[in-house]
């Protein structure tokens, strides 16, 4: 038992300090609920536009964002009626909802658009990071653009890995189906990637709103 207090300390002690990386601008590598992510507070435009120099992204295509919970993302997104109730259905858990996005997010969360994609995580380490570093946080997997995805911290490709500040090793991640994308637009859904969460149970949740 001491061996497993020990062990929650010290990944305690390793979240702490990847918040702090954050926090002074920096950008890492984190474990989610299915794979490794880079990370930048979605705050923080300069730390974003490192991550995206990093992980060779198209300007165009833009960033998720995860938080610890629903009062991290209205700060980074509005939320309707609707948006709301799915949120409350399906999180925390794999379902990226693409909402209007507030003023202020860098150009690249956006795509240059007016949305953001968000979604409160299931990791119990991604959700004590973005807590501890006190908001939403950038959640693009740990790759280089159009690489795999890795679910350990070993199978970092060592070229990303040396435009890190830091990587946060919490143990080998699920991998599995990415998280289902919707649209929540003027009451109505649209499926944009389908993933863990099936479109009928969203559509299910819809129904039961109503028109808002």
């Amino acid at each position: 038992m001491n061996g497993g207090r020990g062990a929650g300390a010290a990944l305690a002690g390793r979240i702490a300090q990847a918040a702090a990386t954050l926090r002074r601008g920096g950008v890492i590598a984190y474990p989610t609920e299915t794979f490794y992510g880079l990370g930048a507070l979605a705050s923080d435009g300069a730390a974003v536009a490192r991550l995206v120099r990093a992980k060779g992204r198209p300007d165009d295509k833009p960033l998720p964002l995860l938080g610890a919970d629903l009062a991290q993302l209205t700060r980074v997104a509005e939320f309707s009626p609707l948006a709301r109730r799915l949120a409350a259905a399906f999180w925390p858990g794999p379902l990226t909802l693409v909402l209007p996005a507030r003023p202020g997010l860098h150009a690249a969360i956006t795509g240059g658009g007016a949305t953001v994609g968000v979604r409160v995580t299931s990791s119990g380490v991604a959700a004590a990071l973005a807590a501890a570093a006190g908001g939403a946080l950038v959640a693009t997997s740990a790759n280089p653009s159009g690489g795999p995805p890795p679910t350990t911290a070993a199978g970092l490709d060592p070229v990303l890995r040396a435009h890190l500040d830091l990587v946060l090793d919490g143990g080998a991640t699920p991998g599995g189906a990415p998280s289902t994308v919707v649209a929540v637009d003027d009451g109505r859904l649209t499926l944009l990637r389908p993933g863990a969460v099936p479109i009928e149970a969203l559509l299910a949740t819809a129904v039961e709103v109503g028109p808002e």
